[in-house]
């Protein structure tokens, strides 16, 4: 994982930069999902409360290229700029981005709670709304599962900083909560 590719969404007057990072990194998962191979990994090196507008994508300079040959940016080209393939720099710490998925649903166990008769709908849909508001904080991109067809936030947390990289296979979303990626 020496090399990476930065992507950066341009300034849109009618789209934010989160609905544009949500539709580049949608048509990043799919490219991922047909390569298959588990060897590309992601980072938002801009990322507070939200991912913002940079997304680099790991991995080694012949996984990128075939990644890159994949044409999967189409239709985004007018919304970002791309870099070529460049090398890591040397001096260069390492970090984990992974997914990180609520527990439960909200919704589904105040349901139950209304079902089993343990609260009135008018408590449990209070309860709800203090309950979302403590729910998870981290950046997330919003996504359309493809077999569903229901929309969903991938809620996304970067590791603490390590020395050394930790090798590993990434998911078709290139997340990995082993496997690192270059921080620089």
């Amino acid at each position: 994982m020496d090399c990476y590719v930065e992507i950066s969404l341009l300034p849109d007057p009618e789209f934010p930069d989160s609905i544009l990072m949500n539709a580049l990194f949608a048509k990043l998962h799919r490219a991922l999902a047909e390569n298959g191979k588990q060897e590309i990994g992601v980072s938002f090196p801009e990322f507070g409360k939200k991912l913002n507008s940079k997304l680099r994508i790991h991995g080694s300079e012949e996984s990128l290229k075939r990644l890159m040959d994949l044409n999967w940016i189409q239709g985004m080209k007018d919304y970002t700029r791309v870099s070529g393939i460049a090398k890591v720099p040397d001096s260069c710490q390492y970090r984990t981005v992974k997914r990180v998925q609520a527990k439960s649903s909200v919704d589904r166990l105040y349901r139950r709670s209304v079902k089993k008769g343990w609260l009135s709908e008018e408590n449990a849909e209070q309860q709800k709304e203090r309950a979302r508001e403590g729910r998870l904080k981290l950046p997330f991109v919003q996504l359309k599962s493809q077999t569903t067809g229901q929309q969903f936030r991938l809620f996304i947390q970067h590791g603490s900083l390590q020395e050394k990289p930790v090798t590993g296979r990434f998911s078709s979303y290139g997340l990995s909560n082993e496997a690192t990626v270059p921080w620089f």
